[in-house]
């Protein structure tokens, strides 16, 4: 789910008396841990002497956690839209400080010990992950398919999809420079949001630095809000989509290439490998699969240009280039090469069929030339479709 545009609004410029650092942290019925998040994030602030202020992104809370907050000194902010993500981010969004730090209200992070991050933001860095595989995770702190399976293989994927340098891509605690957030533009509003945030500034070439975090146990009575399959699922979903060249350009590449080798080898004739044999029927699925990895690699082109004119990506210079070379004309050109080789075929396999008076053919024989024919026919109608459709999008974000 994405924010709504007219939910999304810049934050206002600092005022000179503005604190240096905002605490945030998103709440949905913490009555349990609150107090004692709050009052932890407050003592950081009187011992280190920094100028700051504690902002509580409540999401509907019915047991009082909204008070205890006011209570302790915190500003609260109502935010209706469920969901983590739009927890902090309407919290962050109200947020005054030149610096935001953010973490959970269930005391599983120490706030009392923020002071690497905020060592790090002061020194530059647009985005301070906390790495708990560092810092160390307490006995029973995380379920074990989080700490052995999810978290690892989740943050393996950002890193190879993205080259991202984090660690730990779900780290509860970090911290961003109110500037950077405002670039960040983040859109999600579930759990997915942790990983948005990392991958937007990897995208955007933001400075980011690691620092240890410990993860202690929650302080609170009740099952928590995180449903590890469900969730996980929706960051590798998140990941999926917000990289079209793991998602279609990959795959699609790797099909065209192997359903074309396949079409290839079986044209002149069946072949056996390891005492199966192969032949016209593994041909027509060949062509099909170089069909469906060509729409995927179209797809790609799609979603990327998509995606960079919603400002969900980027703008990419190469996709700038290819434009130069890839347009409306030169697609049509070689749809109607590849439709004039496909109706070459289908003329010849007619002429075949008509100097037999139009009788029984071998289909084994007569497959052979029709297959390609008709795959290359139906490739020609795709690009010639895809050049008009890729043209109209191209619109959007040419910039030459």
């Amino acid at each position: 789910m994405a924010y709504p545009a007219s939910e999304v609004r810049a934050q206002p410029p600092a005022a000179a008396d503005a604190p240096e650092l905002s605490i945030v942290m998103p709440c949905l019925n913490e009555a349990e841990t609150i107090e004692t998040c709050i009052r932890k994030a407050g003592r950081f602030l009187e011992e280190h002497g920094v100028r700051g202020e504690i902002v509580i992104g409540d999401n509907g809370s019915t047991d009082g956690s909204r008070e205890l907050a006011a209570r302790n000194g915190a500003r609260v902010v109502a935010v209706p839209l469920r969901g983590y993500g739009a927890a902090v981010f309407h919290a962050a969004l109200a947020a005054r400080g030149r610096f935001i730090i953010m973490g959970d209200a269930d005391d599983s992070y120490d706030f009392t010990a923020i002071g690497p991050l905020l060592d790090k933001l002061r020194e530059g860095y647009d985005l301070v992950m906390g790495n708990r595989f560092v810092g160390g995770i307490r006995p029973r702190a995380m379920p074990w398919k989080n700490r052995y399976i999810g978290n690892p293989l989740l943050t393996a994927i950002g890193r190879l999809f993205f080259r991202s340098p984090a660690r730990d891509f779900h780290c509860g605690l970090r911290g961003f420079s109110a500037e950077a957030f405002r670039r960040m533009d983040l859109r999600t509003t579930g759990m997915e949001f942790a990983s948005e945030m990392v991958i937007r500034s990897t995208l955007l070439g933001m400075r980011i630095a690691e620092v240890p975090a410990t993860l202690d146990p929650d302080g609170r009575t009740k099952s928590p809000h995180l449903r590890p399959w469900r969730d996980g699922w929706r960051h590798l979903r998140f990941m999926l989509l917000f990289s079209p060249r793991w998602l279609f350009l990959i795959p699609g590449l790797l099909l065209m290439l192997f359903g074309t080798v396949g079409v290839a080898v079986l044209f002149k004739g069946d072949i056996s490998v390891l005492g199966v044999h192969l032949g016209v029927h593994t041909m027509l699925y060949a062509a099909i699969t170089v069909l469906a990895g060509y729409q995927a690699v179209i797809f790609s082109v799609f979603t990327k240009i998509f995606a960079i004119s919603e400002g969900l990506l980027p703008e990419d210079p190469a996709l700038n280039r290819m434009f130069r070379y890839v347009n409306l004309e030169s697609g049509l050109v070689v749809g109607l090469a590849l439709l004039a080789i496909g109706i070459a075929g289908s003329v010849a396999a007619f002429a075949n069929w008509e100097g037999r008076s139009f009788g029984n053919l071998d289909p084994t024989r007569t497959l052979r030339l029709v297959i390609p024919s008709a795959f290359t026919f139906m490739l020609g109608c795709q690009t010639i479709l895809s050049s008009f459709f890729l043209s109209v999008l191209g619109l959007r974000i040419r910039r030459y």
